[in-house]
């Protein structure tokens, strides 16, 4: 049984970005001109001014004491790293790249963090300490969205607009241009996501066609399939990212629609409908599962009384 606790308020802001959490501490983007607050505190760590089509949707991701914030927009592109606490630049990269809403993965390689950016030009690896690319790699399309994901070793990257791409790059070695080298295991333009990221379970990697009803499931290291394509009836558009749990999937779409299915054959657990409208992903605390809409935020945990 889950209870459903619903938080009123006014979710109808500028910011459609993530928030990245440590410690005491909590940045994010919260208008096209201005970035970087630390919450708790109310400062302001910087600005930035957005040539965005869409206005922002990457967010920013954080590595220690370094917020990296992506910066992909119609011109002058870069990737900024950030003193987490002052704001003071620690490096600053030009990019290749048109307007992009992939957020930033860190991932540890070989003992270095590095940063993974994914882009309609190359997915590049930066160095987090001094922002060198260690390595790059095509074959994404335009308007990139989804996030990668990674573990054990291995980073993927998908995309699906003018084309569909899920690559599959092992991080271990990577260096330059690998795009046709063998640190690329493998790759796949069937059922790939657009605005949803995937999600990585067990071995597994978990992602929609597009943004549609249609669940697919690789098994992570060689790309065979482990189970579906599944279609999920009564789900339309998804905007938000997939999640996963105590052996389930989360799934919720634009129109409130939670579908809930097995890891390990995709079939249907739950459904669960609410009165509102969601892009934003669902975020799992403890046994809280959180759901951001248009009208309200929205707690549902297991045995909790409403």
């Amino acid at each position: 049984v889950l209870a459903l606790m619903i938080f009123r308020s006014e979710l109808r802001c500028s910011s459609v970005t993530g928030k990245v959490l440590m410690g005491r501490d909590m940045h994010g983007i919260l208008a096209e001109k201005v970035v970087l607050s630390s919450y708790f505190s109310g400062s302001t760590l910087g600005k930035l001014t957005t040539h965005h089509a869409h206005g922002e949707g990457a967010s920013p991701a954080l590595g220690g004491g370094t917020l990296v914030v992506p910066w992909d927009q119609e011109s002058g592109s870069c990737v900024h790293a950030l003193d987490k606490k002052t704001g003071a630049e620690r490096w600053k990269s030009d990019r290749n790249e048109i307007t992009t809403w992939a957020t930033p993965v860190i991932v540890e390689v070989a003992g270095r963090a590095q940063v993974v950016l994914s882009g309609t030009t190359r997915i590049r690896g930066y160095d987090l300490e001094t922002g060198r690319v260690v390595w790059e790699c095509g074959g994404m399309s335009r308007n990139v969205i989804a996030t990668p994901v990674a573990a054990d070793g291995i980073i993927y990257c998908g995309c699906s607009y003018d084309s569909k791409a899920m690559i599959a790059i092992k991080l271990e070695g990577a260096a330059g241009d690998i795009t046709k080298g063998d640190h690329v295991l493998w790759t796949t333009n069937q059922r790939t996501p657009y605005v949803p990221s995937p999600v990585l379970c067990g071995g597994r990697l978990y992602f929609l066609s597009h943004y549609q009803g249609i669940l697919s499931c690789l098994t992570g290291k060689t790309g065979e399939r482990a189970a579906g394509p599944a279609r999920l009836p009564g789900i339309e558009a998804v905007y938000s990212s997939l999640v996963a749990a105590a052996g389930r999937i989360y799934i919720t779409d634009r129109s409130g629609l939670t579908l809930v299915v097995k890891q390990d054959t995709l079939e249907e657990v739950a459904r669960n409908q609410l009165d509102d409208r969601f892009s934003a992903s669902a975020a799992m605390v403890g046994g809280d599962l959180l759901l951001r809409g248009e009208k309200a935020l929205y707690c549902l945990r297991e045995g909790a009384a409403e």
